[in-house]
């Protein structure tokens, strides 16, 4: 039997403890050992934290609606979660929320007015006022016995149509939002025309030479011509096929109708027997003038009018029953000309962009908005060809999914500038040359200064960095990974990439060095790829690579609670011998002697030059391979140092390390080897299992399914693999408080062997540290941090630079330190003996591929990476101090003593998803989160905790994936597949947030109503006018029933009071305009309006105050 090393136990035990005296005791003793080893003063306190969200970017996850104000060009997109994003010029977004999450069937602006009217599935009526950086909800009207089906909101109208499932029409005024007793009945408006219900009211729209005159089209197939005045319908239209959109022609002598069979009726106002034209845009027309074939149904169609030429007749759907696998198209009908233009993705809504707001005048369409299924598209109708406008947003996140995110503010200022410079060389040809059509609104005051970029990784392998300062967002430069890969044809082609069924270039780790700009990353088919930044185009002849191989296996054991986990292999030290010098691992064999699969990398590196435009090139290439039929196991942790010219990295395996200068394998063990004759652990090694990749108890548990063995290998955004992204977290306990693993628990984990099968290297970082106690000086080294809590140091020894760099090799040796947390390490730093975060060295960045005289070569590499090891008349004997965060507690450790000057037991209940050790107000913290949705900031050194708020409840594997802090208390994670929110827990940023946003309302003059010429005015033609508040007022049209709909004030706030104010008197200003144009030249006009708005002013106290009387009785 083992003997055990009792003081170890009973530093478990300890360790383990949750009783609050324990604790309490523990972080006396430590704050008592702190305050004699540190006297560093802490500047960061409670009040210079705050956390509120700041700015959402990405394209609306699931869109359901759409609408544009066409004076304050905003345009505003509602989505099935019950979000709302207004976009207006580039760099003016905004994101709302309806608190239901009911998803947003239809959207309409209170055209320049500041005000936007959303319909809810749920049967509700919002009123929205954008006079506000941050729009809010004014009023909420909740209809209870009828199903809200469709709105329209005239021009210059304050009288709100909603239709019904029923089939009938509600008047509401959107200024009070209450209902008008005035009610539309299905019965009413039909007759005898159909002798059964007519279906739910798919479109409402008034006459547009006509206010008296409202169109209203029935599922069915009929619509109605209604005399709001004499309150009966004036003509029927009925057809065989449903309706799905009607529109007007501007004279309001025509309209036409889309159908469910592909075709379009057009209806000549006053001949209701049967339509004046019907046209199959894409039915193939058959001879002997026999009806064409049925199409698909055409969802929408709008009508817009020219002065100069034919108009346009634009449409969605309708495309040939025979067109499988065709994609969704807009027909653009312009004349005798028909342009099919094919989309993405499905269209869920369009709009033509016109040049007046008035229904009454010639539209001059210029533009089209098609809202797809993941996109947005704006195609110019004034060019030939219909070229699309280059879109300014940045919704092209979601162009692949994302799998990773990291997030760096603070940057060196040059670096964004040089993305830019290499990303615009990679845009596409072909673009409208017009400007962007959607130019509403103001930015808002830059009050932030400081460069951030934003890097994401993706399931195709690509790459994109983001320019984030200022809280905007924009694409700067996209990296393909996957083309240093031969692209496999068939499955017959790749052999060896059956463990990954798609996205075998997905990205799991970006690790980047700013000031280097050396890059690196790890994807899903463990395959690790260097990348250095040139601004010259290079070709490769032969891309360097290496392959590597690890595996390590340990017996099978049951998990103590009973379940059956499949256990992660684990180092054993019967296999793969390993010599610490340099060495290479060519691919030899594609089979062991067994028949087996061995030596064979997953991804096949391409062998023919490659040609390398400016930015990130490919420096060298490295594969884990299959051993002995055993797959390589995913990487879980990264690391590179531009300065020591080394990367390193780690799976469940063990870990690895690589000069990428030399193009050598310096360091290859099992996790095991790492801790040589230290390893507390019992492990006995076994022959490797024909078991593949064991499921561990992962994040995914929490409602994203568990993954079956066969599964491990597969892209993070697979349906079935989901967890499949190479996170520190990714071999978590379950969510349930479980007390079933090592990160809930350091009692008898000398004896769980559940727990070493699970050990992985879960966190890297090289730093210029003390190695050993007996350090006088600090060197380079590499700290280790695995899922177990334990932290290994291993030592480098670094030749000189220059041209010994090169030839001489790095020799790596296990330096015997170790250190032990409770649960899994997530992330490490140190700090020097005034407090400041000590970086890692690093190599400042030149140009590599540009022909330098000998002396400026010389000069180059003789010198010395930017080191930031403290000075040599600091204290040597408490030097330095490692801060390194685990699932569960944090810890300070003074070096080299390697005493424990702090600790903070960060959660017991849960676990941390993510640490960083930050930077913030000209000091440093530590900011997690957890999973169980708080998110914490503590000071460094001593772990006080500064911030505690309940945030966000993890509710699926991409926020655990993406959630980073970084510098300036800035963070952010994907908060849906296509939207990164950005967050802040800084306070001063806070307090700012308000001026940097922009303004969406800006006040515009509303264009001049159409000229209606001398004859028309004479004899009473053009536009007829209506007097809706005598039609729909209370005073004529009586209560509208009470149990119908329920009025909800919303929490707009003084300023929307203000906003709301503001549009009353811009309705009397239009009554002033209105009474101009219907010709009642009045001589004292001025005194008449200034008449009206005082009598309209006592006229509103005095309704308001019958309305508290009425009320109150």
């Amino acid at each position: 039997m083992r003997k055990f090393n009792i003081r170890k136990v009973l530093d478990g035990l300890t360790a383990a403890s949750s009783s609050s005296a324990a604790a309490a005791a523990s972080a006396q003793q430590q704050a008592a050992a702190g305050a004699r080893d540190s006297d560093i003063a802490e500047t960061l306190q409670s009040e210079h934290f705050q956390l509120c969200k700041t700015v959402r970017h990405g394209f609306p996850y699931q869109p359901s609606a759409l609408a544009f104000d066409p004076v304050q060009k905003i345009l505003a997109v509602g989505t099935q979660t019950g979000a709302l994003r207004l976009f207006g010029r580039p760099g003016v977004e905004c994101y709302c929320q309806h608190d239901s999450g009911a998803a947003v069937i239809q959207l309409q602006f209170l055209i320049n007015e500041g005000a936007l009217v959303s319909a809810l599935a749920d049967d509700t009526l919002h009123l929205w006022n954008l006079r506000q950086k941050r729009p809010a909800i004014l009023h909420s009207l909740k209809f209870n016995r009828e199903r809200i089906t469709f709105c329209h909101l005239p021009f210059q109208s304050k009288w709100l149509y909603v239709g019904t499932e029923r089939g009938n029409i509600h008047i509401v005024n959107v200024e009070s939002f209450t209902l008008s007793g005035y009610v539309i009945m299905w019965n009413k408006a039909i007759e005898l025309s159909s002798k059964s219900h007519p279906g739910p009211v798919v479109h409402i729209s008034d006459n547009p030479m006509d206010e008296g005159k409202l169109l209203i089209g029935f599922e069915s197939g009929i619509v109605a011509l209604w005399d709001l005045k004499s309150k009966k319908a004036d003509y029927r239209y009925t057809h065989d096929e449903a309706i799905h959109s009607v529109a007007w022609h501007h004279e309001g002598k025509q309209f036409i109708c889309s159908h469910s069979d592909g075709t379009l009726t057009i209806w000549n106002v006053k001949s209701p027997t049967k339509p004046l034209q019907t046209i199959t845009p894409h039915g193939k027309q058959l001879k002997d003038g026999k009806k064409p074939e049925p199409c698909k149904p055409i969802l929408k169609v709008e009508y817009k009018t020219t002065r100069a030429g034919e108009p346009f007749i634009i449409l969605s759907g309708g495309l040939s029953y025979d067109t499988v696998g065709r994609r969704p198209c807009l027909t653009v009908m312009h004349g005798k000309s028909t342009a099919v233009l094919e989309m993405d993705y499905s269209i869920v809504d369009f709009l033509t962009l016109c040049e007046t707001p008035y229904p009454n005048d010639f539209q001059e369409p210029y533009a089209v908005v098609v809202l797809l299924e993941k996109d947005l598209v704006l195609i110019d109708l004034a060019q030939n060809g219909y070229p699309i406008f280059e879109n300014p947003y940045p919704l092209t996140i979601h162009e692949s999914p994302v799998t990773c995110c990291e997030y760096f503010a603070d940057c060196p200022v040059d670096l964004i500038p040089a993305l830019y410079s290499v990303g615009a060389r990679q845009k596409r040809q072909g673009y409208s040359k017009k400007e962007w059509p959607i130019s509403g609104g103001n930015w808002g005051l830059v009050t932030q200064s400081y460069p951030e970029i934003i890097i994401t990784g993706h399931a195709d392998g690509s790459i994109k960095f983001w320019d984030a300062s200022a809280i905007t967002l924009q694409v700067l430069y996209k990296l393909k990974t996957a083309k240093v890969f031969e692209k496999s044809r068939n499955k017959d082609d790749r052999p060896n990439t059956d463990i990954v069924d798609e996205d075998p270039y997905a990205i799991q780790i970006i690790s980047w060095s700013p000031e280097s700009r050396m890059l690196c990353i790890a994807g899903v088919s463990a395959h690790v790829i260097i990348y250095r930044f040139s601004k010259q185009e290079v070709t490769t002849e032969v891309i360097p690579m290496l392959e590597v191989r690890l595996l390590y296996e340990i017996n099978d054991i049951e998990s103590p609670d009973g379940e059956q986990v499949p256990p992660l292999p684990t180092p054993g030290t019967g296999s793969n011998p390993q010599s610490i010098a340099p060495q290479s691992h060519p691919s030899t064999s594609s089979s062991s002697s067994d028949g087996l699969r061995d030596n064979v990398p997953c991804l096949k590196v391409k062998n023919s030059p490659l040609k390398q435009s400016a930015g990130y090139q490919t420096e060298l290439v490295i594969q884990l391979v299959w051993v002995s039929g055993e797959p390589p196991q995913q990487i879980t942790s990264l690391a590179v140092n531009s300065a020591y010219g080394l990367v390193a990295f780690g799976n469940c395996n063990g870990i690895a390390m690589v000069d990428y200068l030399q193009k050598t394998v310096l360091l290859n063990l099992g996790t095991i080897e790492l801790y040589g004759s230290n390893d507390p652990y019992r492990r006995e090694p076994r022959s490797p299992r024909k078991t593949r990749q064991p499921s561990g108890a992962g994040l995914c548990d929490i409602n994203e399914g568990t993954a079956v063995p066969e599964d491990r290998c597969k892209s993070p955004t697979s349906a079935k693999m989901s967890r499949k992204l190479s996170l520190p977290t990714e071999l978590k306990p379950d969510l349930d408080v479980k007390d079933n693993s090592f990160s809930r628990s350091r009692s008898s984990s000398v004896t769980s062997i559940d727990k070493e099968t699970r050990e992985a290297i879960s966190a890297l970082h090289f730093c210029e540290t003390f190695t050993r106690k007996s350090d006088t000086s600090p060197s380079p080294c590499l700290w280790v941090g695995t899922t177990l809590g334990t932290v290994l140091v291993i030592a480098l020894n670094l030749p000189p630079g220059g041209e010994q760099r090169l030839t001489q090799p790095v020799i790596v040796s296990p330096s015997g330190t170790i250190l032990r947390l409770k649960g899994a390490i997530l992330r490490m730093a140190f700090l020097d003996t005034t407090g400041s975060l000590v970086p890692p060295a690093y190599e400042p960045w030149r140009e590599y591929n540009v022909s330098e005289d000998k002396e400026e070569k010389d000069k180059v590499k003789k010198r010395r990476p930017v080191s930031v090891s403290p000075s040599s008349s600091q204290e040597i004997s408490e030097n330095q101090y490692a801060v390194i965060c685990s699932e569960k507690q944090a810890k300070v450790i003074s070096l080299p003593s390697q005493n424990c000057v702090y600790k903070q037991n960060i959660t017991e209940t849960s676990f941390v998803l993510r640490g960083d050790i930050v930077s913030l107000s000209n000091s440093i913290c530590l900011a997690c989160f957890c999973a169980n949705g708080h998110i914490m900031t503590f000071s460094l050194p001593s772990l006080r905790p500064l911030l505690d708020v309940y945030y966000l409840p993890l509710t699926n594997m991409r926020i655990a994936r993406t959630f980073c802090f970084t510098n300036n208390g800035q963070a952010l994670y994907l908060v849906s597949p296509t939207e990164i929110q950005r967050i802040t827990y800084s306070q001063e940023t806070c307090e700012n947030l308000q001026e940097m946003l922009g303004e969406l309302f800006t006040p515009v003059e509303t264009p001049e109503a159409p000229n209606r010429g001398f004859f028309k005015g004479l004899f009473g033609g053009g536009a007829q006018s209506l007097d809706r508040e005598e039609l729909f007022g209370e005073s004529s049209s009586g209560k509208a029933s009470r149990s119908l709909a329920q009025h909800i004030p919303g929490p707009g706030g003084i300023e929307g009071v203000k906003g709301a104010a503001s549009g009353v008197v811009g309705e009397l200003a239009r009554a002033r305009l209105a009474l101009d144009e219907r010709g009642q030249k009045l001589g004292d006009l001025e005194e008449r309006t200034a008449a009206m708005l005082s009598s309209a002013d006592s006229f509103s106290k005095h309704a308001h105050e019958v309305s508290i009387i009425r009320s109150l009785s």
